[in-house]
């Protein structure tokens, strides 16, 4: 049904569809208690060229980062696991929590296109976020981050998608 809707629409639709879907639980479960406005950028926002030097091995960071990428937007992944595979895991345990409660979310996932090492502890992550299996979002723009000698999502790439709805969460 989602993807029949989708399908018509131009990517600005659709875009507003899955951040309806996927984040509205998370937005109606959390606010910003200080008021501050936001300054994460969105998911598709420029990100900076790679730098010369990446990790020590780059093949096993791809491999390590599309692993937990997968892994954190996998709806089957608990919250705790999902935490361990986001940078400052803990402090986003509220965003975390309010997703793992939609259906609308056991729906959605990502697939990681391509990485691009920007340092020894950073990336580029170029992924498609997908609904139903479906592309809803595709060739969309993060970032991943080395924290405590594990390749984790970056809270920037998080914040970027809960920013597609308007609102501020805390943390982002």
């Amino acid at each position: 049904m989602v993807l029949r809707v989708l399908g018509g629409r131009s990517r600005l639709a659709a875009l507003a569809a899955v951040a309806t879907l996927v984040l509205g639980p998370v937005l109606a479960g959390c606010g910003d208690d200080e008021g501050s406005p936001s300054t994460a950028p969105t998911p598709s926002a420029s990100v900076p060229p790679p730098a010369s030097d990446g990790p020590a091995d780059p093949a096993a960071a791809e491999a390590e980062i599309t692993r937990n990428w997968k892994a954190f937007f996998d709806p089957k992944t608990p919250v705790n696991e999902k935490a361990k595979q986001l940078e400052n895991g803990a402090e986003m345990m509220p965003v975390l929590a309010a997703f793992a409660g939609d259906r609308n979310a056991a729906m959605t996932s990502a697939a990681v296109k391509t990485v691009e090492f920007t340092s020894p502890t950073g990336a580029n992550v170029t992924y498609d976020l997908l609904v139903g299996g479906a592309p809803a979002l595709p060739d969309s723009k993060g970032t991943a981050v080395q924290q405590n000698d594990v390749w984790k999502v970056s809270v920037k790439t998080l914040c970027g998608l809960v920013e597609l709805s308007g609102a501020n969460v805390p943390g982002c």
